[in-house]
């Protein structure tokens, strides 16, 4: 059943849409949605059932740490302490938890007055418009479902270490296909597919779940923090193995630092999944700050002293980079059973962030299809489970099609460039729905603000990344600072908050989002050239996918309800939700 008017009754109304494509992208691309749009009228495009209220906040606190703390931190610690910051890669994790809990307390914010399962889909499309949302969402998906699937595969290799049988014996080879894309995983496949059936049976159920898989992983991982620090040596963290090496807790310098916390911060994505949850929590204002931030302090606790562990139990110039913790015994009589519970250990982490992750997708889904730039069939809340079946089951499906045959080199990367270009939209959001109040305050001075604060950050990234060591490059990176700081003094003397949340926001608004967006612009700076290439011709895609499809879905959507108010605009709610009903 489709509306006479609508662009999908016809290939004429579809071709006629088409050539009305400009105005309607003028329209509709900046365009705001409203509190009420994401908590009533887009809620209920889902039908009439709505997400069940069970979570609390041990829920969110124990979906937070699943989330994070996945197998990746086994071999991320060994690679940022050989190759960047040595036994200092505890400062390190310790840079990189710090910005992650900025990037969390603006995710907070939004979730507790906004409480949807939207995400950051929601809170820029609140702020900044719908085509800046879609592009996000968009990312935010496709990263998901790849780097799901890398992890997926990589849940053979770890189970195979933990039981005694290599990945090999797992996997089936077709030599017909192509390189990178001729093992078969049916192991990745049927954990994906497992999971999948499990978030669309009960997100209380998948958050009990969690809960048990991940007690089980923090067990794992506490057992090689007490080793470490029971069988290691202190005299490690300032002596290396060869005395031509440099020595000292920071041997590659403060530089080193901060690009051994640009690698690991990637081991703290996942509290945003978090805040997908939202709508499905009994007491946001309560449960939502504990959960989120929470998870990412107890998270840094967690990654510091796992690398105090692996820096007292070797040199950081003998560490193996890709498996430290289970080379780190290697050799010494009676251990040799040690990477048989790291590969468990790192089992039952992939398995967390795995759920984590697969319900974070599905949220996404679901909100973009209630807000019509996908087919609303994703935004269907299914009756018997109150979950977002539709949008679970499809991409658990596309997730285990690329399982099942790619091999995607994404283990270190898990939500790269997509996600971080996310934290930073974020953190401008927050600031921008402070100090704008749309059809009262004047956007320019904030967007002015933000765009000159972004130049700088950006600027101070580059010559940090491109500028050979030396004083010049001290003096132009000591300026550029200096410049940042006074571009964010200078705003919060002469502005003016328009807006201030009602239960929780950020403290020391703008400055605890300024420094968020400083950081992630500069993590950033740190990715290489694929990524951004990947990222571009991705925004590309989706950009044609909004000119093609989404635009039109979206403005036919918003010129249905535009005649309607009150009482007549509940009624053809109402009707959209017998209508759901019926599809």
């Amino acid at each position: 059943m489709v509306a006479p008017d609508s662009f999908s009754s016809s290939f004429g109304a579809y071709f006629r849409a088409l050539a009305d494509s400009p105005r309607r992208i003028a329209t509709r691309a900046l365009a705001v949605s409203t509190e009420f749009d994401e908590m009533a009228s887009a809620r209920s495009r889902s039908g009439t059932t709505e997400m069940a209220s069970t979570l609390r906040w041990h829920h969110l606190l124990g979906l937070g740490l699943g989330g994070m703390v996945g197998a990746g931190v086994f071999v991320t610690t060994g690679k940022a302490s050989a190759d960047y910051a040595g036994p200092a890669v505890i400062v390190s994790y310790a840079i990189a938890g710090f910005c992650a809990l900025l990037s969390a307390f603006c995710y907070t914010e939004f979730a507790v007055d906004l409480p949807v399962a939207g995400g950051a889909f929601s809170y820029l499309r609140v702020t900044f418009g719908e085509f800046a949302a879609f592009l996000t969402g968009s990312n935010l998906i496709m990263e998901y479902v790849t780097s799901n699937a890398a992890v997926a595969r990589s849940f053979t290799a770890y189970f195979g270490s933990a039981i005694g049988v290599p990945s090999s014996k797992w996997r089936i080879t077709v030599h017909g296909l192509p390189d990178g894309f001729n093992d078969i995983d049916l192991v990745a496949v049927g954990v994906v597919l497992i999971l999948t059936v499990i978030i669309c049976y009960s997100t209380h159920e998948s958050s009990v779940m969690n809960m048990v898989l991940t007690v089980l992983h923090l067990l794992f991982i506490l057992f090689v923090i007490i080793i470490g620090f029971w069988r290691g040596e202190w005299k490690n963290f300032t002596r290396p193995a060869n005395p031509s090496h440099s020595g000292g807790f920071f041997p590659y310098g403060i530089q080193g630092v901060f690009n051994g916390a640009a690698m690991v911060y990637m081991s703290y994505i996942g509290y945003d999944a978090v805040s997908t949850m939202a709508e499905e929590v009994k007491d946001p204002v309560k449960d939502i700050p504990i959960g989120v931030s929470g998870s990412v302090i107890a998270v840094t606790v967690l990654y510091c002293l796992m690398a105090a562990s692996m820096s007292l139990l070797m040199p950081y110039d003998t560490i193996n980079a890709e498996a430290p913790f289970s080379a780190a015994f290697d050799g010494k009589p009676g251990w040799s059973w040690m990477p048989n519970v790291i590969g468990a250990g790192a089992s039952f982490g992939i398995l967390t962030s795995l759920l984590v992750a697969m319900l974070g997708q599905s949220r996404y889904m679901c909100v973009i299809g209630r807000s019509s730039m996908v087919p609303s069939w994703f935004a269907r809340i299914n009756p018997a489970t109150s979950t977002p079946v539709n949008a679970s089951a499809f991409l658990g499906i596309v997730t285990a099609a690329i399982a099942l045959f790619t091999e995607l080199d994404v283990l270190l990367n898990l939500v790269s460039i997509g996600t971080l270009f996310v934290f930073y939209m974020v953190a401008n959001a927050v600031i921008y729905r402070r100090y704008v109040l749309i059809g009262t305050t004047s956007p320019w001075p904030t967007v002015s603000f933000l765009l000159s604060f972004s130049a700088t950050s950006i600027a101070f990234a580059l010559v940090w990344k491109f500028a050979p060591p030396g004083r010049p490059k001290s003096f132009v990176l000591g300026a550029f600072s200096l410049l940042a700081l006074g571009i964010v003094q200078v705003f919060y003397s002469a502005a003016r908050q328009a807006h201030k949340p009602e239960f929780w926001g950020v403290p020391l608004m703008p400055w605890i989002p300024s420094v968020s967006i400083f950081l992630n612009i500069f993590l950033l700076g740190s990715l290489d050239s694929p990524s951004y290439m990947r990222f571009g011709a991705f925004s590309v895609l989706v950009a044609i996918v909004y000119v093609l499809y989404g635009v039109h879905a979206s403005y036919d959507s918003d010129a249905r309800l535009l005649p309607y108010k009150g009482n007549d605009l509940r009624r053809v709610l109402k009707q959209d939700q017998s209508h759901s009903q019926l599809v």
